[in-house]
């Protein structure tokens, strides 16, 4: 009996360190830099990503100011899409070759937050304004210098790598320039109307700003039912956007909206308030307070130097709420594939969202356009598919 030795398996060759071209902050008030970087290869349970689009978000602006705190220097960047190009040991939510939106807060799965239904606020989003994987270690590197990724993501990037909770795999149908807003913008402000603030049918509600989040914010109160959606901006490019995702009535001033509210009620106000503006400030809380009536809620996404400076009986007396929101308090592993669905089904606008592209050379000059007024939101086209 003649015994045929087997062909020996075909063993993947190990992930090796490589270079990428990556846009940094090296100082708050200094302007993005792009450099050339050195990447490790994705270790135990991490993910290496092929870039291919990556949104604009005006917190990584406030990074880049140095209005928000955060290690330096930082690889910018918290929303993209791209491929998975290889994976360490002991992945399972995705595989090489899977087309995949990243999630700026990590959802691992285990800790009590996601354990109990809130995603959003999961524990090991805690290295957010380090860039730190959770042993303390980074992944880009040059000179000997340790370079942090935003939210330990870094998108701004030909390459990164980053852990298997923070990437949520999409159909390979949905272009990567809309599929990059799905993981911070529209979940924000979708999850903002629909989960933090908890819009019904036939209510009103007045949302301050319309930029990447608050557009999205006037989306899910439309869905959500809303009666009357009222958009509060001083950019008329803004408000006529706001028209096309489902607002009923826009304002360039609050003194404007809150006139129009106390009519259209009867004196009732609005039964939900929502600040998505660039900057948090006290005139826009206070403004927000004022327009909603009795048990109406002000939920705040924005983030800034704004402060509550209300007397305590306007809430007393007529019973209002403040609610703070991140990620709108989307669950990412189920909210994220759900907005996906809603913009296959025609439900759920994308598409309108993206104004202006751009490359990693001319990220300064995409967030100027975003300050200038001129984006919903930008998107950094970094590779072809």
């Amino acid at each position: 009996m003649s015994i045929t030795a087997e062909a020996p398996a075909t063993v993947a060759a190990e992930p090796k360190s490589m270079t990428t071209r990556a846009v940094v902050c090296y100082e708050g008030g200094q302007p993005w830099q792009l450099t050339e970087l050195e990447l490790d290869p994705p270790g135990p349970y991490e993910v290496r990503v092929k870039m291919i689009a990556a949104g604009m978000c005006h917190s990584d602006d406030h990074i880049q100011k140095g209005d928000a705190p955060m290690r330096m220097p930082v690889v910018g960047g918290h929303e993209g899409a791209g491929i998975v190009e290889s994976v360490g040991a002991g992945v399972t939510r995705t595989k090489v070759g899977d087309h995949v939106v990243f999630s700026f807060i990590p959802a691992c799965g285990k800790c009590r937050y996601c354990s109990t239904g809130r995603q959003n606020l999961c524990d090991e989003g805690k290295n957010a304004g380090t860039g730190q994987f959770p042993d303390g270690t980074f992944r880009f590197h040059k000179d000997g210098v340790d370079y942090g990724g935003l939210c330990v993501l870094g998108t701004f990037s030909e390459y990164t790598v980053v852990s298997e909770h923070s990437v949520i795999p999409i159909p390979d149908e949905i272009p990567f320039e809309v599929a990059c807003l799905t993981g911070c913008a529209v979940p924000t402000g979708w999850g903002t109307a629909v989960h933090a603030a908890g819009v019904r049918a036939g209510q009103t509600v007045v949302i301050y700003g319309a930029g990447g989040v608050g557009s999205n914010a006037v989306q899910g109160a439309a869905l959500a039912g809303a009666e009357r959606v009222i958009v509060v901006d001083p950019v008329e490019f803004k408000r006529e956007m706001a028209m096309v995702f489902g607002a009923t009535h826009t304002f360039a001033t609050a003194e404007e909206a809150q006139e129009f509210i106390v009519g259209i009620t009867w004196g009732n106000l609005a039964d939900h308030a929502i600040i998505t503006v660039s900057q948090l400030h006290d005139e826009v809380i206070a403004s927000a307070i004022q327009a909603v009536g009795k048990t109406g809620q002000v939920t705040i996404t924005a983030v800034g130097p704004g402060k509550i400076s209300e007397n305590p009986g306007a809430l007393i007396g007529f019973q209002r709420r403040i609610q703070g929101a991140i990620f709108g308090g989307c669950n990412p592993l189920f909210d994220v594939p759900r907005l996906i669905s809603l913009y296959q089904s025609g439900k759920l606008k994308l598409d309108e969202l993206v104004t202006n592209t751009y490359t990693l050379e001319t990220v300064n000059e995409g967030y100027q356009d975003m300050l200038d007024g001129k984006n919903i939101r930008g998107v950094v086209k970094i590779a072809e598919a």
